[in-house]
C-alpha cells in the first residue's frame, strides 16, 4: 500500500487552509532558494479576523496554542501557494516562534507547540523540526504569536 501524501493526510484529518492575506510591508510571504523554502513571519488570521492581544493577559495557554495553530495554517497556505502542493515538502526543517507575552509568561515553547503539532499532523515524521520559541514585549499589530519556517522541498 503506497504511503499517504501530505495533502491526503491533511484532507483526512479535516484540516482546511484559510484564505491568505497580503504582506504588511515591502516583502513577500516566501522565497525558494535551491531546495529550501523560507517562509517569513505569519500571524493568526482566521475567517473572523486577526487575533489581537498578549498571552498571559488576553489569552491563556490553550487559546495561545490555538493562535499558534492558526498561524501554522497560514504558513501552510503560503507553502502551498508557492509550491502548488504540500506534497513537494520533504520535511519541515525549522520553525521560529515569537510570543507576545505579558510579564512573567515563560511558556513560549508550549504556545508554539500549537504550530508544531499541526506540522506533525500534516507531514508525519517529516513534520518534526528544530525550533526556537521566544517571548517578546510586542509584536506587529499586537498579534499574540508570529511564526516563520524553513521547509526542505523537492523539485517540481
Amino acid at each position: 500500500m503506497p504511503e499517504q501524501t501530505h495533502e491526503q493526510r491533511m484532507a483526512e484529518a479535516g484540516i482546511e487552509l484559510p484564505e491568505g492575506y497580503p504582506p504588511a510591508g515591502l516583502y513577500v510571504s516566501s522565497v525558494l532558494v535551491d531546495n529550501l523554502l523560507h517562509v517569513g513571519g505569519h500571524g493568526p488570521v482566521a475567517a473572523e479576523g486577526r487575533w489581537i492581544g498578549k498571552v498571559g493577559t488576553d489569552y491563556d495557554l490553550a487559546q495561545a496554542q490555538e493562535a499558534a495553530r492558526i498561524t501554522g495554517l497560514q504558513i501552510l497556505r503560503s507553502v502551498r501557494a508557492e509550491l502548488g502542493t504540500l506534497d513537494r515538502v520533504v520535511r519541515v526543517v525549522k520553525l521560529f516562534g515569537m510570543v507576545n507575552c505579558a510579564p512573567g509568561v515563560d511558556q513560549t515553547p508550549e504556545v508554539i507547540n500549537g504550530c508544531s503539532q499541526l506540522m506533525h499532523d500534516v507531514f508525519g515524521e517529516a513534520g518534526v523540526h528544530t525550533r526556537s520559541a521566544v517571548g517578546m514585549a510586542e509584536l506587529p499589530f499586537d498579534i499574540p504569536v508570529e511564526i516563520e519556517g524553513i521547509f526542505q522541498v523537492r523539485a517540481a
